[in-house]
C-alpha cells in the first residue's frame, strides 16, 4: 500500500490578494497518488511558472489533515472575507518586513603605501562569501553611503540594493538592465551621481545610487517592514512585480545574515537555503522533486529535502519522518538560517515543512495552486510543532 505524501491540498482557500506570472492550471491529485507531472524547464529561475504568488499581508493558509473542506467562497467575496476558522494551520500570512541589520560598509581613506582603501577591502573580503562581484559589492556599499548622505531618514542598507542586483540581472552576470532599473527610473534618478562624471548604467556605483534614489523617493522609511514593502512594490510594478519582491527580500536578507557571519558561507545549512530561494515561483506540486526530477515543481518536503540534497545532506521524504529524523531546536530559541520548521502534531502526524530563512520568514511551498513563495513562519494559533537542525 502506497503511503499518501504530506503536504497534500486538503482544498483551495480565499486568498485576499494574488498577483499570477502566466496561467497555469495544476492536475487535481487523486487520493492514492501524486498528481501525473507536467514536464516543464525553463533558462530562467529554474523555469518559473505561472502560479499564484500571495501578496504582502495577504491570506495564504492550507487546511490540517482530516479537517472537513469548507464550502467554496466566490470569487468577489474572497477578496473580503475572513478565512474560515478551520484554516488556522501552519503559516497563512507574509507581515511586511524589513532585512535585518547588516554588517555596515568600511569608510575611510586608502592607508600608507597605496593600499586598498577601507572600503575595497571590505568588498574584497565579502566577495567570496556573499558570491557577489567585488565591483557590484562596491557599487551597493556606494550607493547606501550616498543615500545616507542624501536621504538619511530613508535608511537604505546596501543588502537591499544587493537583493534588487540579483533579482535585476544577477549582480552583472546576466541579461537586462542592472538593478532591474527601467530606461526612465535611469532618465529620472541617475543623470548626477556624486563622484562620478559621466554617470553609466553599467557603472554599479551609478546604477545603485540611481536606484537608492528611486526606492527613497516616496519618503519611506526602508528600516521599517511597511516602509520596505511599500518602497520596493513602487520599484517594480509590472506583472512579475509579487515575484521580484520575495526575491528582494529573500536574498537580501540571506546577505545580510551572512555578512554577519561569512565563515558559515560554505555550511549546508547555507547551500540549502540558496537552493531553496532559487526555486522561488515554482509551482507547488504534490509528491514534486523538482525540475531535476522531471516535476515542474516541489510540495513542501520535497523542496526541503532537494535543498539539503544540494548540500550533500541526505533527508528522508516526508514532513513527518524529517521531523522525527533531525535534530530539534530547543524550545523557546529562533531557528536559524536553513533550520526546519514543522507544522502538525508531534504525537500523531507532522503534516507540513518549511526552511527557515531568519527575521522570522520561512521559504514555503505551501498548497495546490500556489507558488513556492516567503511566508512568516509562526504566527498565534497555528500549529507550529517545532524547528530541526540537519546541519552546520
Amino acid at each position: 500500500m502506497r503511503v499518501p505524501l504530506t503536504c497534500k491540498p486538503f482544498a483551495r482557500y480565499p486568498e485576499v490578494r494574488s498577483s499570477r506570472l502566466d496561467a497555469v492550471t495544476p492536475e487535481t491529485p487523486t487520493a492514492d497518488a501524486p498528481p501525473k507531472p507536467t514536464w516543464a524547464r525553463g533558462a530562467l529561475y529554474r523555469g518559473l511558472v505561472a502560479l499564484p504568488l500571495v501578496a504582502g499581508l495577504a491570506t495564504a493558509g492550507w487546511l490540517v489533515a482530516g479537517r472537513d473542506q469548507p464550502a467554496p467562497v466566490p470569487a468577489q467575496a474572497a477578496l473580503t472575507a475572513p478565512a474560515p476558522a478551520q484554516t488556522v494551520s501552519g503559516p497563512s500570512v507574509l507581515q511586511a518586513s524589513a532585512p535585518v541589520q547588516a554588517q555596515e560598509p568600511a569608510q575611510g581613506a586608502a592607508g600608507g603605501g597605496g593600499g586598498p582603501a577601507p572600503l575595497q577591502k571590505w568588498a574584497d573580503s565579502l566577495a567570496g562569501p556573499l558570491d557577489i562581484p567585488a565591483p557590484a559589492l562596491l557599487g551597493y556599499a556606494n550607493g547606501e553611503l550616498t543615500m545616507r548622505k542624501e536621504r538619511p531618514d530613508c535608511h537604505l542598507s546596501w543588502v537591499t540594493l544587493a537583493g534588487l542586483g540579483v533579482a535585476g540581472n544577477n549582480h552583472g552576470r546576466g541579461d537586462g538592465e542592472p538593478m532591474g532599473l527601467s530606461t526612465q527610473q535611469w532618465k529620472k534618478y541617475g543623470a548626477q551621481i556624486p563622484g562620478i562624471a559621466n554617470p553609466a548604467l553599467s557603472d554599479p556605483s551609478a546604477a545603485s545610487v540611481a536606484a537608492g534614489r528611486a526606492l527613497c523617493a516616496s519618503g519611506v522609511d526602508l528600516s521599517a517592514g511597511n516602509g520596505w514593502w511599500k518602497a520596493v512594490a513602487g520599484y517594480e510594478n509590472g506583472s512579475g512585480m509579487e515575484l521580484f519582491r520575495q526575491r528582494v527580500l529573500g536574498y537580501a536578507q540571506l546577505y545580510a545574515t551572512l555578512s554577519l557571519d561569512p565563515a558559515k558561507a560554505n555550511a549546508p545549512s547555507l547551500h540549502a537555503t540558496r537552493f531553496a530561494l532559487g526555486q522561488l515561483g515554482l509551482p507547488y506540486v504534490w509528491g514534486g522533486n523538482g525540475p531535476d526530477a522531471g516535476a515542474a515543481g516541489f510540495d513542501c518536503s520535497g523542496l526541503t529535502k532537494a535543498s539539503y540534497d544540494s548540500a550533500g545532506v541526505s533527508l528522508p521524504r516526508t514532513a513527518d519522518s524529517q521531523f522525527r529524523s533531525v535534530p530539534p531546536v530547543p524550545g523557546g530559541q529562533e531557528p536559524q538560517l536553513g533550520d526546519l520548521v514543522f507544522y502538525g502534531s508531534p504525537a500523531t502526524r507532522i503534516h507540513h515543512v518549511g526552511l527557515y530563512l531568519g527575521n522570522g520568514l520561512m521559504i514555503n511551498a505551501p498548497t495546490e495552486g500556489q507558488a513556492i513563495q516567503i511566508h512568516t513562519f509562526h504566527r498565534p494559533g497555528d500549529d507550529y510543532a517545532g524547528a530541526g537542525h540537519p546541519a552546520n
